[in-house]
């Protein structure tokens, strides 16, 4: 371990406080409570959110609602009033709050301000990006906004592969941008963000595993995850989804489908642990509803707490606890299977 990742890790230690801390151990025993009882007991709130700067994204990735231009919902950036407003009620619980959900961070034209109001009240923060306006001004920008933890998708070590997968993207601009964060915390003798590079493991890249792994380290990446891919045709010749079973999240039936191997269990620590609130306020389950289909509130219409425990976000905990897998974005979820990456 590095110093880097070191100081990433010590910095989600002091994230925490006494009564964070407290708050934690409310929503785990209620969450196994309510797993034993198949009712649904709330005390305590989340921990760790997810927050969408934008739905905007400069890629085309096919498997990406951001990409395809597939949303039904608007657009937009997210309100720096709106954030501030969501930051006063919950920073008494939050530990962990990453700025990612769809689109790409980095378009939103102040989101290192947005970073900077998260570290300062003692949240750990961290964000997805796919590098492209990384640049040396920018890379200080990161550095000096006390970002904690950076991941970079990087999915391939030469240009036609890595655009295989992130369509219109420019491998190189994401290499400089791994090596201008990294030049940045040596030059400003800082030990943040972390730098981890994210290489989603699909049919095109895998035999690149190894080159991008050793290409991002060489550059000053701290680590290197790989992650499988999510697709949404299932059908069992998807020219995404690796052979090898263990680079995949999918199986192939005797029908000719693919299936995740996800055996879907009634149960989710999400729904007690965390969520999502997009870039207009509105608070969704998970990071698997990418169109924000089961909205369960909105925070310009309500506080977060009473969303939290309101009547349909308990229903929705339910309807988890008895009957997961009749509901869609559960059918493609990863939460309680085992997969390689």
């Amino acid at each position: 371990m590095n110093r880097y990742t070191l100081f990433a890790h010590s910095a989600l230690l002091r994230a925490w406080t006494f009564g964070k801390a407290i708050n934690a151990v409310q929503v785990f025993l209620t969450y196994h409570f309510s797993r034993w009882r198949k009712v649904p007991t709330m005390l305590g709130l989340p921990f760790s959110v997810s927050v969408e700067p934008t739905t905007s994204c400069n890629l085309r990735c096919p498997e990406c609602p951001s990409g395809l231009r597939s949303f039904t919902r608007p657009t937009g950036m997210l309100s720096p009033d709106l954030f501030d407003d969501f930051l006063n009620q919950t920073e008494s619980h939050l530990v962990y709050l990453n700025f990612y959900f769809q689109g790409e961070p980095f378009l939103h034209p102040t989101f290192l301000n947005l970073v900077e109001s998260c570290v300062g009240r003692s949240i750990f923060t961290s964000t997805s990006t796919n590098a492209h306006y990384l640049n040396v001004q920018t890379a200080e920008r990161v550095v000096l906004s006390g970002l904690h933890s950076l991941i970079i998708s990087m999915d391939g070590a030469s240009q036609d592969v890595y655009a295989a997968y992130r369509k219109g993207g420019s491998l190189h601009k994401v290499l400089e941008g791994i090596k201008n964060v990294a030049e940045a915390r040596k030059r400003l003798g800082k030990r943040n963000p972390e730098i981890v590079v994210q290489n989603l493991l699909v049919k095109p890249n895998i035999h690149e595993k190894n080159q991008v792994e050793n290409l991002a380290k060489s550059l000053g990446a701290d680590r290197v995850v790989f992650k499988t891919a999510q697709v949404y045709d299932l059908s069992a010749d998807h020219h995404l989804v690796p052979d090898e079973a263990k680079y995949s999240r999918y199986k192939r039936t005797d029908e000719g489908k693919l299936e995740i191997k996800n055996p879907l269990l009634n149960q989710c620590w999400r729904m007690w642990s965390g969520c999502v609130v997009t870039w207009d306020g509105r608070i969704v389950p998970c990071c698997f509803d990418k169109d924000a289909s089961h909205q369960m509130g909105s925070l310009k219409e309500s506080s977060f707490a009473r969303i939290w425990n309101s009547e349909p976000y308990q229903q929705f905990r339910q309807a988890i606890l008895f009957s997961r897998s009749k509901i869609d974005i559960c059918n493609n979820c990863t939460e309680g299977t085992k997969v390689w990456a």
